[in-house]
């Protein structure tokens, strides 16, 4: 591991390391049998691998979210696919290399994937914008959705961006609206959406691709209306109190299946994804090949109907009268429910 990768939390497993390799390389120059004081030592170090990785604060978890060789989109369909066709641009302003999607067969079932990517050299990260979407990405997701519905094809969602890219040509060509309809869209899609937090997932640059069926996130993975940074900037002026802030946000994996917001948590190998990737692409395989079992045996009308009841329960609102009632009962958003469902079917049916 390079030394820049290592975080403060994890210097103590490092050291302890270092010291083992020591022992090794002494005990080899000079023929000196130390088994039992290096599985006493390795011992130790796995001890306080477990010890540190299960008790990670929030904060801590968004580092490790972002380490650097953490395993990104691509990796993960070059991994869990048989095979990938990449398809391009949004038809009508360029192709985004932030987002990235394409046709892919899991063990011989074709498949949509789409996914947010991000770059390791400085060079790749300029190229991918650090993993921040366009408009054009986001329309480009959504014709690749629309595609995948009109072949009936499921819809594999991999998430992984500091956010939408917030830059004034961005706005310019309407990054709120392009967010918007896909959340539109995706609520009423006809096919199976699994979405897969894999590293960060910021606020609507997340959300934009996030509406699913099934919504997981990986171990180590933050999903959050904002970045723990950002949110420290709005509130003390300063990126200092960003530990503070994650913890208020209560964006880690456990904190947001909790509120409800997920399905269920991937786990990922001891220390993080990029400590045993390999390991971290079959977990996510394996869920997803169970949820296409699953997903693949309910009606249009039924996933459509389902997932619109999903998100719908993640809100409440105080209808209050025109006298102002104090004892105004507090309803889920499902006003006008299955009017909607009826309707988004009935449109998409005959479209």
């Amino acid at each position: 591991m390079m030394p820049n990768s290592i975080f403060d939390f994890e210097k103590p497993i490092v050291e302890l390391e270092n010291k083992l390799d020591e022992m090794r390389q002494i005990a080899g120059d000079n023929g000196v049998e130390v088994d039992s004081a290096t599985e006493e030592l390795e011992q130790k170090i796995q001890d306080l691998k477990v010890n540190i990785y299960k008790n990670l604060s929030r904060w801590q978890r968004v580092q490790i979210s972002r380490h650097p060789e953490r395993p990104y989109a691509l990796d993960y369909i070059k991994h869990i696919s048989d095979e990938f066709i990449e398809l391009f641009g949004d038809r009508n302003y360029k192709d985004d290399k932030a987002m990235i999607g394409g046709l892919g067969r899991i063990n011989g079932e074709a498949v949509m994937f789409i996914g947010q990517q991000k770059g390791r050299t400085t060079k790749q990260r300029q190229y991918r914008n650090f993993g921040m979407p366009n408009p054009e990405g986001y329309r480009k997701a959504l014709r690749l959705m629309k595609m995948a519905e009109k072949f009936g094809l499921p819809v594999i969602a991999l998430i992984d961006t500091p956010g939408a890219y917030p830059g004034l040509e961005a706005e310019e060509r309407g990054q709120g609206e392009a967010i918007a309809r896909n959340l539109m869209e995706m609520a009423v899609m006809k096919v199976p959406i699994i979405c897969i937090v894999i590293g960060e997932g910021a606020s609507g640059g997340a959300l934009g691709i996030g509406i699913g069926d099934r919504v997981y996130m990986m171990e180590n993975t933050w999903y959050s209306v904002i970045s723990p940074e950002s949110c420290s900037s709005i509130l003390w002026r300063s990126w200092e109190n960003k530990e503070q802030a994650a913890e208020a946000l209560r964006l880690s994996a456990s904190d947001n299946l909790d509120l409800k917001i997920i399905d269920g948590i991937i786990e990922e190998p001891l220390g993080g994804a990029h400590k045993d990737p390999e390991a971290a692409y079959e977990n996510v395989k394996k869920q997803i090949i169970s949820d296409l079992h699953h997903l693949s045996q309910r009606s249009a009308h039924e996933l459509i109907s389902d997932r619109i009841d999903k998100f719908s329960q993640m809100g409440v609102y105080n209808d209050v009268s025109l006298s102002n009632n104090p004892n105004a009962e507090v309803k889920k958003f499902t006003s006008g429910r299955d009017e909607i469902v009826s309707t988004a079917f009935s449109e998409r049916s005959s479209s």
